[in-house]
Parts: structure tokens; sequence; C-alpha cells
């Protein structure tokens, strides 16, 4: 740290992405990234004369974009912001609906930027408890003043989901704040909020492409909330960085569209081996969670997570393990193909009988 750093960022903790190794090749079950490839369309996309007028700015609208994702979600363009990555989009969301004087709200057990982005925009933090068996308590949502509330539906790392009438209760309870139903892994089991946009208007939706849509390399993340609220995101956006979604991930984001069956199928695929690779962990005396994402939440009573954890990585296998309280016994493990499952499973079961 040098000495000319704003001293309010002194103490901010940054968020730690998983591990991107390149010592060695694993298998990398620690980032949550498809196993599959992008669509064809999409690779078709990335190679295409978009390449040739990287000399011009993109469109700062995302117009063509908003209005694939606006026709196959039955919105209108309006309804509908673009961004680079959800994270762009909850960092702008952060800036324009929380404050030191509008705190945010969200549990204890999440996605980590949350903190971090509280901390970096000065928001003051009330953080909610998970109950004992990680499900989040609607009531604690209800009832607050104006601020930000996040919510990950299906929540990070439990895999744990609420339904969009827990969802709507919260913004019903809490109409003087913004609700944000972060839907990065909603593609996989869960029900997603968007039917809800048109009644709620204190209600955003943010997805991603880089999960279900095999797309975590090209950073771009999309959200659905009434035409005032976008209008207020886009405010922010334009005020910081207009162009922040390249030419050529536009036309791989129009193509994915386009391809979209090809994308629902994998997500069949990865629910398939989901449900398939929990049995097995299962039998080996693994707890777990209902995960409804692409990945599974899970421990034994028979080793510490962290043995688990490192014994796995020297086997050539990344998963994921956070050091924090009530979940430090946790391994989250991505969804990966069938096969890197079954050698994850192998491997699991070699470790359990040293």
């Amino acid at each position: 740290m040098s000495r000319f750093l704003v001293s309010k960022y002194s103490d901010l903790e940054a968020y730690t992405p998983g591990e991107q190794p390149k010592d060695r090749k694993y298998i990398k079950l620690n980032t949550n990234e498809s196993p599959y490839p992008p669509s064809e369309g999409v690779l078709r996309a990335v190679n295409s004369s978009q390449a040739e007028l990287l000399r011009l700015y993109p469109d700062p609208t995302c117009s063509q974009l908003k209005g694939k994702i606006a026709g196959l979600y039955g919105l209108a363009p309006e309804n509908v912001f673009i961004s680079n990555s959800s994270d762009d989009m909850l960092n702008i969301a952060f800036t324009a609906f929380a404050s030191d004087e509008k705190p945010a709200y969200y549990p204890d057990i999440t996605y980590g930027f949350y903190k971090v982005f509280s901390k970096l925009h000065g928001t003051k933090a009330k953080i909610f408890p998970l109950r004992e068996d990680f499900t989040i308590d609607p009531q604690n949502y209800m009832g607050l003043a104006e601020g930000l509330i996040v919510i990950t539906n299906p929540n990070a790392p439990t895999g744990l989901a609420l339904s969009p009438e827990d969802i709507k209760k919260i913004c019903l309870g809490s109409p003087d704040c913004i609700v944000i139903a972060d839907e990065a892994y909603v593609d996989f089991g869960a029900e997603s909020c968007i039917k809800l946009i048109g009644e709620l208007e204190n209600l955003i939706v943010c997805r991603t492409y880089s999960k279900s849509m095999s797309m975590a390399g090209a950073r771009l993340g999309f959200a659905f909330a009434s035409k005032e609220i976008i209008q207020d995101l886009e405010k922010i956006k334009y005020s910081t960085n207009p162009y922040s979604v390249n030419r050529i991930t536009l036309a791989a984001g129009e193509a994915a569209i386009d391809d979209i069956e090809y994308y629902r199928d994998n997500c069949r695929k990865i629910i398939e081996t989901r449900e398939k690779t929990s049995q097995e962990l299962k039998k080996l005396g693994f707890e777990l969670t209902d995960s409804k994402a692409n990945f599974i939440f899970a421990k034994s009573d028979k080793l510490p997570g962290k043995l688990i954890f490192e014994k796995l990585r020297e086997k050539g296998i990344l998963v994921r393990r956070f050091e924090q309280d009530r979940i430090s016994e946790y391994l989250r493990i991505t969804v990966g193909s069938p096969e890197e499952m079954q050698a994850l499973t192998e491997a699991l079961k070699d470790i359990l009988s040293e």
C-alpha cells in the first residue's frame, strides 16, 4: 500500500476471487464456471466482422442486446439494463441506492462482494444471520427503512433458494427499500422473480452470462427492473463507464440468446450431474444442502474440511473453502462434467480411506 491511497480505503478488504492457478493442470471445481463451451453461434460471433470494428466505440445503449433479452423474457427493452458482468451491475446499484444514510441489508453467509461494496461506498451494513439450516428468514427483511436489500437467490455458497413469493413479501414488506434478487444461479433449478417486475416498483432482478451461458470470460451481465430504476442505473453507468461492454461481448451476448436452447440443455445436464454426484457424496457420508445452483455445498464428519480441501488439491482437484464461522468445514464444489465429477468422487473415496 502506498502513502497516496485515500485513508478511507486503508482497511478495505478486497474480494478474493477463486484461485486461477497456472503451475499445473487441475480439474477446476472452484469458481462455478460451466463445463461446457459456448455455443457455435457465439463462437462465430466472436470471430465475426465485429473484430474489424474495434477501432470504433461499442453502442453504449446496448440496444440490440437489450431487445433480444427483453424478447426472450417477455419484457420491454426499457426494463433491461446491460452491464460488464453482474458484479458491475451490483457495484452500480450500491452506488445508486445505498449510502451512509441508506444501509445495505444482506445475510451473514452470502456472496462476499456485498461486504466489499458496502465498505467501498461507505455504506452502513445491517447483516442478518441465516437460520441454523442456512435458510434465509424473509421476516428479517420486512419493515426496513430506506436502503438496499441484496439477496443472492439461490444463495451462495449454500445453494438454497427462496421462492418468488418470499421475495415479493420482502418487496411489499419494505416498500422504501430497493430489493435485488441476485439470480446468478437461478437457471440450475430455482424459480426466477422476473415475472414480478411488472408489479413491484422496488425490485431488481440481476442475471449473468457467466454461469449458465458459459461466458464467464466475456464479462456480461444484465438486470430487470421498472423503467425508472433502469434510468437510475444508467445514470450511474453513463457517469462512470458508458462503454463498459465491448463490441465482441455484445455480439456474443446476442448470439447466445439466439442459441438459448443449447444453454438450457446444458443446464439440464448440469442439474443431472449435480444430483448424481450428490447421491455419491451422501454414500460417502457427506452432509449436503439442497443446492439449486451449479455447485454442491458439502461437509464430512470423517475429516476436517481444510484437510479434504488440501488433499484434493494435491490430487489436482480444486474446490472452494471459506474460513468464515459456521461454514469452515464445508466445501463448495462446482458441478463439472460427468467425468470430472467421477474423478472427484474417486479422489474423495481415496482420501477418506487413507
